[in-house]
């Protein structure tokens, strides 16, 4: 067997070999002895059955797994030929030529290796992180709004027109082209003003009204609204107003710390202070990472890193996105395609920029990872998943296992890992 070998880069490489009819023949030889100690064969005892009446009865098989046995020597001669382990290699070595002779077999084999990656200094790359600052007005804001949506509503007795944010207590019923719709009617129904619960409009009228008015509202249903007879029609409601509500005014004071801060005895305003305070910091370094900070310092090292590509993974990657972009299309388009074969390919090729950026992405975080110490295992992995189908209302085992069928899992962790990588790195930088 002649093999030659062509380590394109630290990614990608190939193996040519021309196996020969005699190597074959000799593979042949060695599985049918093989085979003829325990092979069953009618009319012969185990063990004793003849070479010949092996290769009568495993014939085609023989060969294949004579062709197989010669790639797998080949691929072990060429890997050591280059000097690659084998625990490096990404996916399984596509057979990319295999044309049989009379004087045996051409195979070309394409291989894919983690590339190498040279990450320096990267932790200089990673610019400072400043907290946002928090304003004595935001906290309080925060406070009053938290205790306002736990205050009880009390019935105003002041002789007053309603205003936003009133809760206006109503009876109403609706009318399209003078007639009762059904669902129209209600009795003693608390709407609180502002909250956009009814048709555009409708609350904006019922504000200025005072305890004891009758009025009828004119509006006009929107044209997606969920029922065909009501979308797009004009509709007139009779509005009686019964009472008028608002949340009784909360005193912030220790008390109200104690109630907001269970568990802590020695609860105070202050300490409620210092513990929304620390809450809206979070929501700010949250956004902030999450909008701005991860996706620049990902980009910055996407385009700062030079490495080799697995020329295999990112066609890969450039197949799925082609079959995204199909699954997003509508009949007409992918009957289109389908008479094009040109055009397909030039959708698919404009894929690759994104492909490549995606693919190298990946390997930087992979490489990260690694030096930062960060994974993410298989029980975290369900637990994230399981986690968020419940937030969902959805079936956790089922969730987890169509990911799994639908092959989504590796995708998730590494997703998972890169958001813990860039969260660490970035972390470290907090001033």
């Amino acid at each position: 067997m002649q093999i030659t070998t062509n380590k394109i880069n630290s990614a990608n490489a190939k193996i040519n070999a021309a196996i020969t009819r005699n190597t074959l023949d000799n593979n042949i030889e060695k599985i049918a002895k093989q085979l003829s100690k325990d092979a069953k064969v009618p009319g012969f005892r185990k063990g004793k059955v003849p070479m010949a009446a092996v290769k009568k009865q495993y014939g085609e098989r023989l060969v294949q797994d004579a062709e197989a046995a010669a790639l797998r020597d080949l691929l072990d001669e060429g890997l050591k030929a280059m000097g690659i382990a084998p625990d490096t290699l990404i996916g399984e070595p596509q057979i990319t030529k295999f044309e049989k002779t009379d004087s045996g077999i051409e195979v070309e084999v394409t291989i894919a290796t983690r590339p190498a990656i040279e990450l320096g200094d990267y932790v200089a790359m990673i610019p400072d992180v400043t907290k946002p600052a928090i304003s004595d007005e935001a906290i309080m804001a925060r406070i009053e709004e938290i205790a306002s949506a736990q205050a009880p509503l009390v019935n105003i007795e002041e002789d007053r027109a309603l205003i936003d944010g009133d809760t206006a207590l109503i009876d109403f019923e609706g009318f399209v082209d003078g007639v009762a719709f059904d669902g129209g009617k209600a009795e003693n129904f608390s709407l609180r003003l502002g909250s956009g619960q009814f048709i555009p409009g409708f609350e904006e009228q019922v504000i200025g009204l005072s305890k004891g008015d009758e009025k009828t509202i004119d509006v006009t249903f929107p044209e997606n609204y969920g029922g065909e007879k009501l979308a797009g029609k004009p509709a007139s409601f009779k509005v009686k107003v019964h009472a008028i509500q608002a949340k009784e005014t909360i005193v912030i004071d220790d008390e109200l710390a104690k109630k907001m801060l269970p568990g802590f005895e020695d609860a105070n305003v202050d300490m409620l202070k210092e513990k929304v305070k620390e809450h809206l910091e979070n929501e700010e370094m949250s956004k902030l990472y999450n909008d701005e900070l991860k996706p620049n310092l990902m980009e910055h090292f996407v385009a700062s890193f030079t490495i080799d590509l697995p020329e295999f993974i990112v066609e890969q990657e450039m197949d799925m996105a082609l079959n995204k972009k199909a699954r997003e299309m509508t009949e007409e388009q992918i009957a289109e395609l389908r008479d094009n074969a040109e055009k397909v390919k030039e959708m698919r090729e404009s894929f690759r920029d994104d492909a490549c950026r995606a693919v190298k992405a990946t390997f930087i975080v992979d490489a990260l990872a690694k030096a930062e110490n960060i994974s993410v295992n298989e029980q975290e992995l369900m637990q994230t998943i399981y986690y968020e189908a419940m937030q969902m209302g959805q079936d956790p085992a089922a969730v987890y296992k169509n990911y799994q069928e639908s092959g989504y899992l590796p995708a998730i962790q590494m997703a998972m890992i890169e958001d813990r990588v860039l969260s660490k790195l970035l972390n470290d930088k907090i001033k």
